[in-house]
């Protein structure tokens, strides 16, 4: 099937044609021939339409470390797919040229889809890249068919979507790395177009459903003071403790050409979450340590990493099978020096 008939969910009829989107915090109020903020649902003649159904703009197999999640699968691959939308309109966007521009994209069905990360031998897929929320008709029937299939569904996502549809799509995901941009309600709102609350209340829902884990892109002047960082903090130690927090550099991309975020700030930040977090990251730079997890009762080696490159010395792996597997193998792996059930997923 092609996207021209798909009509989109979670959205309602008005007066003159036109709709109410009804998918994220946005609201669109959508006349007739036009499209939402995102670009990726459109209003014909008092239908909205998910244009963006099953129009991939990339397909590739990545490091599940690259998403990033560093408790699921380490040293894993998985099938990464992303559609050209996004909710919001950051500007420093680190994929702007698929997320905040129109672009080429092919159409694959969610069996295509599904079938390719069976072949692939992937764990299963990663809806990423740019906001797989917004390609919510899609994201579902492709999530089922995997899930029917015993692949895993991940999603990287900067939380931008409203309870109802959240709650019918978390049965079906299995992971998911969410960006929390800041916590400055008007630093979404005025520089990305988006809703704070909406993404802390996305956080904590799937905190209590799945395995979770959170970036922070560090922007020089605009969310890396001591005050915000340590407010972040305090936040993730609220969702829990064991929730690893990834500290990322920025770099000059899009509309912002300021210089790359200093080394000293990830360094800061990340001494500050140690001292209450048990799993704190750096990323997109070199600093010696902060790829790696230690264990929070004795500070044992349990993975390495190294440029996407992964190796697991200090962990004692689940040796259960079958179905008795499947559902311990989150809390199943030990630390290999003392005992302490890891919070980190291998099978």
């Amino acid at each position: 099937m092609s996207n021209s008939g798909y009509e989109a969910r979670y959205y309602k009829k008005l007066s003159n044609n036109s709709t109410q989107c009804v998918l994220c915090p946005h609201f669109c109020i959508i006349a007739d021939g036009d499209s939402g903020f995102c670009r990726s649902r459109q209003n014909t003649n008092g239908t909205l339409y998910a244009i963006n159904y099953g129009e991939c703009v990339s397909l590739a197999m990545d490091p599940i470390e690259k998403k990033p999640l560093y408790h699921f699968y380490p040293g894993s691959y998985v099938l990464s797919t992303a559609s050209n939308s996004c909710n919001l309109a950051c500007p420093f966007c680190q994929n702007s040229e698929i997320s905040q521009y129109k672009t080429q994209t092919k159409f694959v069905p969610p069996e295509q889809m599904v079938e390719t990360a069976l072949s692939e031998k992937s764990i299963g897929i990663a809806y990423t890249y740019t906001e797989p929320l917004t390609w919510f008709e899609y994201l579902m029937e492709t999530a089922k068919l995997a899930y029917a299939k015993g692949l895993k569904n991940i999603l990287v996502t900067n939380g931008m979507i409203n309870p109802e549809p959240l709650k019918e799509l978390m049965p079906y995901i299995d992971a998911a790395n969410i960006d929390l941009k800041s916590m400055d309600e008007s630093f979404y709102k005025t520089l990305l177009k988006g809703n704070l609350q909406t993404v802390l209340e996305t956080i904590k829902s799937c905190k209590k459903l799945f395995h979770i884990e959170i970036t922070n892109l560090l922007i020089p002047g605009h969310n890396d003071s001591a005050e915000l960082i340590s407010k972040l903090i305090d936040f993730v130690v609220e969702v829990g403790v064991d929730t690893p927090l990834h500290f990322s550099r920025y770099f000059p991309h899009y509309n912002f050409d300021f210089p790359p975020t200093p080394a000293a700030t990830l360094e800061f930040a990340y001494k500050l979450a140690k001292e209450k977090l048990y799993y704190v990251y750096a990323g997109n730079i070199e600093l010696p340590e902060t790829s790696n997890t230690y264990c929070p009762q004795c500070n044992n080696l349990l993975i390495r990493r190294h440029h996407l490159n992964t190796e697991i010395p200090g962990i004692i792996k689940n040796k259960l099978k079958g179905k008795a597997k499947a559902s311990t193998c989150p809390t199943g792996n030990k630390c290999s020096k003392c005992g302490r059930q890891t919070d980190i997923i291998i099978c």
